[in-house]
């Protein structure tokens, strides 16, 4: 189903299509590294779904943006991305949403549970930020916040392999990149007398989602939390059912 994503928080008009942009950002990606898509049968083929994904890169939303499950998927980006005319164009043609990571930011939340209500997939990055060290970071709460006011399942998405995409491509390796898309699973409605204690054990769940379908190389602040084996051994007998 084809959404209008017209959300951005900016006046300026693409001047190119998002689909035609897609195209070429397919052909391109495609062309500089070998990127793989798994668990593509996760996503909803319609709806307001969450992907909550690691963040390694700026690789990273290019590839949710050339993802075969959803061609309408759209994000929260970092403003400061702005600042760089060719990146921030790009950005404004997919139709993200810009994000004042400085700084509460109700207007991009408020935004993202409008896009999320319209149907519309929505990437995040639980962490916040782009980890610098190509392992997991400690979640922040906006993610099950979101979730929880628009109402959406939240498909856990594992990116690895962009930590060091770009030094590669430019010595024309065409490295291996993956994106697993894990089960989707809904936050149960909070307790308003617990709230604080469940966002927490939300997040840590979140996480662990994305962990448990990442090499453990990649687990950092989560590395040896028991929720990511239970969660491996559930998949583990999912695949021989």
């Amino acid at each position: 189903m084809e959404q209008s994503l017209s959300h951005t928080k900016t006046n300026r008009k693409p001047w190119m299509d998002r689909q035609k942009l897609q195209k070429i950002f397919d052909v391109l990606i495609h062309a500089l590294t070998r990127p793989e898509f798994h668990g593509t049968e996760h996503v909803p083929a319609e709806g307001g779904v969450i992907l909550a994904t690691n963040h390694m890169s700026r690789m990273d939303t290019l590839l949710l943006f050339i993802n075969p499950a959803r061609k309408d998927v759209t994000a929260l980006v970092a403003d400061k991305y702005q600042k760089y005319p060719l990146f921030a164009w790009i950005l404004r043609t997919g139709g993200i949403i810009w994000l004042d990571r400085q700084n509460a930011d109700f207007g991009a939340l408020r935004a993202a549970v409008e896009v999320l209500k319209k149907g519309i997939a929505l990437g995040i990055a639980p962490e916040g930020t782009r980890s610098r060290t190509g392992q997991l970071l400690e979640g922040k709460p906006g993610t099950a916040l979101v979730a929880l006011r628009a109402g959406v399942p939240i498909v856990p998405t594992a990116i690895a392999g962009t930590e060091n995409v770009f030094p590669r491509i430019f010595t024309l390796q065409r490295p291996r990149i993956s994106v697993t898309f894990g089960k989707p699973f809904v936050l149960p409605p909070l307790d308003r007398e617990r709230r604080e204690e469940q966002m927490k054990v939300y997040t840590e769940e979140i996480m662990c989602r994305i962990a448990a379908l990442l090499p453990e190389k990649y687990h950092g602040f989560y590395r040896g939390h028991p929720r990511i084996r239970e969660i491996q051994q559930g998949i583990n007998l999912d695949l021989q059912g």
